[in-house]
């Protein structure tokens, strides 16, 4: 026993290892935004629980649909009677029966045309296509909820990445401040003035990284991802550069946006839902057939030794002739409903288009931004790279190099700023456009 006891914790211990060693992989691995999306389709609880109302649907469809089958019954009972009932025949009073009885039935019933029935075969196209549409949604809202998450990850790191370069050169010029200080070229200001601004910046770096920790935990919670599982991201900012740039000049076409052919789904159904009230006028025909095996019998004992069958089919119409009113009142409702989806649609078209034109000029305006604090930190580098070299040789003041430094360091966050900008702009442009198709 001890022997197969240690051979099972071996095993365990080995499959611990293996499951620990896939799980680092998986986390050393680092994720695209395709990647991120991929694994958002299969793991977003918003989108799963989507995805599980489709089969809910699913099935309730089916429910409905299954008023068309037979329907078929059993039904089973057995009576006792203490007093036989006694009726009058021929001018005596005589009882009639006996006192056990017991009935089986066997029923069969088939619609004809029934309008509940009815209502769901020329529905269920509609309302699966209507499912289905609500993922597609679901998926586009998660296209740009992790796209934008993913690119305030990345501004966060740039910004961090930026913030390290500007310590790199300030503890530079601190050392070159204070070197000069001990050698009595320049008194203590210059050192005093380097060590603030390095200060300033190891503070803006802290508050950054607290920053990247809750925009991680935002990509993780919007993926589905462990939120205790490392994740690392894939990018390069020269391809995110050149696809952050769009065409301008696409024209709108509402019939792309999903949100309108949600919307012409919930017509088409409350078309039906009208017709379904109209249909409620006409008759219920329903086919049956009953098979009753009777047993009768006054001793209980031989209850069942003899059997009286009988059975019978037919067709059974049913013409509800007067509810108060209900159906006329029922099919105006739907109707004033149908039309009200009228005034549906035009607020849709507004929506969009004003959505359009105010996700495009905001694009077009981060794309200016972004041409323009492009060149202000080629500039900027440049003054930088000059005004060190003069300070160097004595020509300039260490306050224009800390002014210069202080420029860049702005004139490159302002430009990572506009970068980040633009692609989440980019994404409320495609949405407006109806441009983004879910896999």
């Amino acid at each position: 026993m001890k022997f197969y006891s240690l051979v099972i914790l071996l095993l365990s211990y080995i499959g611990i290892q293996s499951v620990s060693a896939q799980q680092n992989m998986e986390s050393s691995k680092k994720l695209s935004l395709q990647e991120c999306l991929k694994y958002a389709y299969q793991h977003s609880p918003t989108l799963q629980q989507t995805i599980l109302d489709k089969e809910i649907t699913e099935q309730g469809i089916k429910s409905r649909l299954a008023d068309w089958y037979p329907q078929i019954g059993f039904d089973y009972s057995v009576q006792h009677s203490y007093q036989l009932q006694t009726t009058y025949f021929n001018g005596t009073y005589v009882q009639t029966g006996v006192e056990n009885n017991s009935l089986g039935q066997f029923s069969l019933t088939q619609n004809i045309f029934n309008s509940d029935a009815l209502l769901a075969s020329s529905t269920a196209k509609q309302v699966r296509k209507q499912a289905t549409q609500n993922i597609a949604s679901s998926k586009i809202d998660l296209e740009v909820n992790i796209g934008k998450a993913f690119y305030n990850v990345l501004f966060t790191k740039e910004q961090l990445n930026v913030l390290d370069e500007n310590i790199v050169r300030l503890n530079r010029s601190l050392e070159d401040a204070y070197n000069q200080y001990e050698s009595g070229i320049v008194d203590k200001v210059d050192y005093k003035r380097a060590t603030i601004a390095l200060n300033n910046t190891k503070a803006q770096k802290k508050t950054a990284e607290e920053m990247l920790k809750a925009k991680y935990a935002y990509l993780k919670m919007q993926m589905g991802y462990p939120d205790s599982a490392a994740l690392n991201l894939d990018y390069d900012v020269k391809i995110l550069e050149a696809s952050a740039l769009i065409d301008t000049s696409h024209t709108l076409d509402i019939e792309n946006r999903i949100e309108y052919q949600l919307l012409l789904s919930k017509q088409h159904l409350q078309l039906a839902n009208y017709k379904y009230y109209k249909w409620k006028f006409l008759p219920t025909v329903q086919a049956y057939g009953n098979y009753n095996l009777n047993y009768l019998n006054n001793d209980l004992g031989k209850l069942y030794n003899t059997d009286y069958p009988y059975s019978y089919a037919g067709v059974r119409v049913g013409v509800p002739l007067f509810q108060g009113f209900r159906r006329l009142h029922n099919m105006k409702q739907a109707k004033l409903q149908l039309n009200r989806m009228d005034y549906d649609m035009e607020n849709l078209r507004n929506s969009v288009n004003a959505e359009y034109v105010q996700n495009l000029a905001v694009y077009k305006g981060y794309l200016n931004d972004y041409y323009n604090l492009k060149e202000n930190m080629e500039i900027a580098k440049d003054v930088f790279n000059t005004i060190e070299l003069q300070y160097k040789a004595g020509i300039k003041t260490y306050l224009e190099v800390i002014t210069a430094q202080t420029d860049l360091r702005t004139a490159e966050l302002n430009y990572t700023n506009a970068l980040y900008q633009l692609l989440g702009s980019k994404l409320d442009v495609q949405k407006a456009l109806g441009a983004i198709i879910p896999n």
